[in-house]
C-alpha cells in the first residue's frame, strides 16, 4: 500500500479505524491520542470502534545543546522515562536531567489542562490501549509514550499510525504488542509527505474532538471512501 495517500488525518483515522476494526464494541478498548496532530486521527479510530478518547501528552527531554536528541521524556500522570545510554554515554548530571524535567512539566501540565480539564494518567491498567498519531518520522516521541504506558501496565498495548518509517517500526515493534500501520514505505522522508492536506491541527480543534468524541450523543461520522 506504499501508493496510497491519505488526504487529511480525518481520512487517515477511517482507514485505520476499518484496519482495528477487531477491535471494535470491546469495554475494555481505549483509544489514546498523541496530541496535537493525533488527534484528529484517533477521532475517527474511536467513533469507528466506539471507543472512549484521551489523550496522552508527552514531553521529549531533549540533550542540553542538542534539543533533538532526547535523553528522556516525560507523560500524563507523572512517568518519567531516562534513556540511561544517552545520559552514561554524554555524562548528563542528574541535575541537568531535573532542569528539563521541570522545564517541560510546565508544558505538559498545561497542554493537559487545556485538552483534557485536569491533569494525571488515563486510565490505563488491565485495559487495551490503541495508542494513536499521524505518523511516525524518527519514532522518539511515540517511543517515549510506549514506555510510559508500559509503567501503566496496560493489559495490551497497540501502536497505530496510517504511516511510518520502516526503521521508526523496527524500533517500536518489541515495545508493544502490536503495531499496525497502513503505509510503511522505503522511502519515508516525512509523514507530511503522505498527506494531500497535513495542516497544522490547533488547540481548539482537539479539544472540540476530545469533547465530541466522549459525548453520548456523539454521531458516528461518515466513512469516506
Amino acid at each position: 500500500m506504499s501508493e496510497l495517500i491519505f488526504r487529511d488525518r480525518a481520512h487517515a483515522g477511517q482507514l485505520l479505524g476499518r484496519a482495528l476494526a477487531g477491535y471494535a464494541m470491546r469495554q475494555d478498548v481505549t483509544v489514546l491520542a498523541l496530541p496535537r496532530g493525533g488527534v484528529p486521527v484517533a477521532y475517527q479510530v474511536a467513533t469507528i470502534l466506539q471507543a472512549p478518547l484521551d489523550v496522552l501528552v508527552v514531553r521529549k527531554l531533549g540533550v542540553p545543546g542538542w534539543p533533538e536528541l532526547a535523553m528522556g521524556a516525560i507523560a500524563s500522570g507523572g512517568v518519567r522515562v531516562i534513556n540511561d545510554e544517552i545520559v552514561q554515554a554524554l555524562n548528563i548530571s542528574p541535575e541537568r536531567i531535573e532542569q528539563a524535567a521541570l522545564r517541560e512539566g510546565q508544558e505538559l501540565r498545561r497542554r493537559e489542562l487545556a485538552y483534557r480539564g485536569h491533569t494525571g494518567a488515563p486510565q490505563v491498567q488491565g485495559k487495551i490501549i490503541i495508542l494513536v498519531d499521524d505518523g511516525i518520522a524518527t519514532g522518539a516521541t511515540i517511543r517515549a509514550a510506549a514506555l510510559a504506558l508500559r509503567h501503566l501496565r496496560p493489559a495490551r498495548l497497540v501502536i497505530a499510525v496510517p504511516t511510518a518509517a520502516a526503521e521508526a517500526c523496527a524500533m517500536l515493534g518489541p515495545l508493544v504488542d502490536e503495531l499496525v500501520v497502513l503505509v510503511k514505505p522505503l522511502d519515508f522522508r516525512a509523514v507530511a509527505q503522505w498527506y494531500l492536506d497535513f495542516s497544522q491541527t490547533a488547540d481548539a480543534e482537539v479539544t472540540d474532538l476530545l469533547a465530541r468524541a466522549n459525548s453520548p450523543a456523539a454521531p458516528r461520522p461518515p466513512v469516506q471512501d
